[in-house]
């Protein structure tokens, strides 16, 4: 299987938290093959928010979700 990563972000009801306020509002920058892409898209969307500390974006390894027993490496 393909490392795919998953990049989300939202506004968080506690910014030390990831409990996101409005589920039907993340938005869903994309899904990348590699961490280094998802990285770059991270990076670019969690800037553009930097003055609002109740905005978040993640990185979701979603190889590691689809099969959990796989090694991680």
């Amino acid at each position: 299987m393909s490392k795919l990563h998953l990049v989300m972000g939202g506004r968080v009801k506690n910014p030390q938290t990831l409990e996101f306020e409005d589920l039907s509002s993340i938005e869903l920058v994309g899904v990348y093959p590699d961490y280094s892409s998802a990285e770059n898209a991270w990076r670019g969307a969690a800037q553009r928010t930097v003055d609002d500390a109740e905005m978040r974006y993640v990185i979701v390894h979603l190889h590691r979700l689809l099969e959990p027993d796989l090694p991680s490496g």
